[in-house]
C-alpha cells in the first residue's frame, strides 16, 4: 500500500517538473553541483519570470477562459458584457505541490483561488464565483464563499467581479498596493499579500509617485491621466491618497526627496 504521506512522494511529484529537469540538464551538461544549478535556475526565473507568465502560448498547466472585461462596470448586464480570453494558472507545479505538501486541500484551493483571481485581473478580466465553482474548481459555490470570506479577514481582498463590485473606487486593487507601500511595506511583502509579482507592485507605485509629483506641479486631472497612461478615475484615486492617507515618515521623506530631484 503507498503511503501518501510519506516524504517519498512529495519526491516523487517535484521530480516530474520542468523546473527538476532544468537542474539535471545544467548539473549533467556544466558539471555543476546541485547547488550551483539551482542558483542558475533561480537566476532564469528573476530575469525572465514576467516573460514566461505572459507568453502568448499557455505554459505546462495553464488554460485559457473566456472572462468579463473589468472595463464593463459593475452594473453591466453579464449577458451584454464584452469578454475577453485570459490564461490562468491551474497547477503552478512545485509552488502547488508546496502548498499542498504544507497544508490539505482547502490550503492548496484558496492558494490557486488567490492566483487565479489575481491572474484574470492582471490580463484585464474578472472572474465570478460561478465561472471558478462550476467551471475552473468544480466545486461548490458556497465553498468559494467561504474561502473568500476566510482570505478577507486575513487582509487578502480577491480582484473578482462581486467583490470589485462591493470596494467601489475608493478601494481599487491598485490603491490597496499603494496603500499598503504607504505604510512602509516592502514591495515584497506587498507582491506576496496581494498575489501580485514584485514587477506589477513596482509599476504600481511607480504611476503613483508620477501623479504626486505632476499634481505638486499644478497639472489638471485629465493630463495627469494622459501623461501617466491610467484613467482618470484612478488619477483622482491617487491624488486622495497622497493629500488624505496617513503615511510613513519615510515614505513621505522618499516622496519628497523625488520631488527634489525633478526640480534640479
Amino acid at each position: 500500500m503507498i503511503n501518501n504521506t510519506s516524504q517519498q512522494k512529495w519526491e516523487r511529484l517535484s521530480s516530474k517538473q520542468l523546473d527538476n529537469q532544468f537542474i539535471n540538464e545544467i548539473i549533467q551538461g556544466m558539471n555543476c553541483s546541485p547547488f550551483e544549478a539551482k542558483a542558475i535556475l533561480d537566476t532564469v526565473h528573476k530575469v525572465y519570470s514576467d516573460f514566461f507568465d505572459y507568453s502568448e502560448s499557455p505554459l505546462p498547466g495553464q488554460a485559457k477562459f473566456i472572462v468579463t472585461s473589468i472595463e464593463n462596470g459593475p452594473t453591466k448586464n453579464l449577458k451584454e458584457a464584452t469578454k475577453i480570453p485570459v490564461t490562468l494558472t491551474l497547477d503552478a507545479g512545485q509552488k502547488d505541490l508546496n502548498a499542498r505538501q504544507s497544508g490539505n486541500v482547502v490550503k492548496l484551493r484558496r492558494h490557486r483561488l488567490q492566483r487565479i483571481a489575481q491572474e484574470a485581473f492582471m490580463q484585464g478580466g474578472l472572474l465570478t464565483v460561478e465561472d471558478i465553482a462550476n467551471r475552473i474548481f468544480n466545486c461548490g459555490e458556497r465553498t468559494l464563499v467561504r474561502d473568500i470570506a476566510y482570505l478577507k479577514n486575513k487582509g487578502i481582498v480577491l480582484p473578482l467581479r462581486s467583490t470589485i463590485k462591493d470596494m467601489g473606487r475608493s478601494l481599487s486593487h491598485r490603491s490597496i498596493i499603494v496603500k499598503q507601500w504607504l505604510s512602509g511595506k516592502e514591495y515584497s511583502e506587498i507582491a506576496l499579500a496581494t498575489k501580485h509579482c514584485i514587477a506589477s507592485v513596482q509599476n504600481y507605485v511607480g504611476k503613483f509617485k508620477q501623479v504626486v509629483a505632476l499634481a505638486l506641479d499644478n497639472y489638471e486631472v485629465h493630463t495627469i491621466a494622459f501623461l501617466v497612461k491610467i484613467s482618470q478615475s484612478l488619477t483622482e484615486e491617487y491624488i486622495d491618497l497622497w493629500h488624505h492617507f496617513d503615511k510613513t515618515e519615510a515614505r513621505e521623506n522618499e516622496l519628497k526627496e523625488l520631488l527634489k530631484k525633478r526640480e534640479l
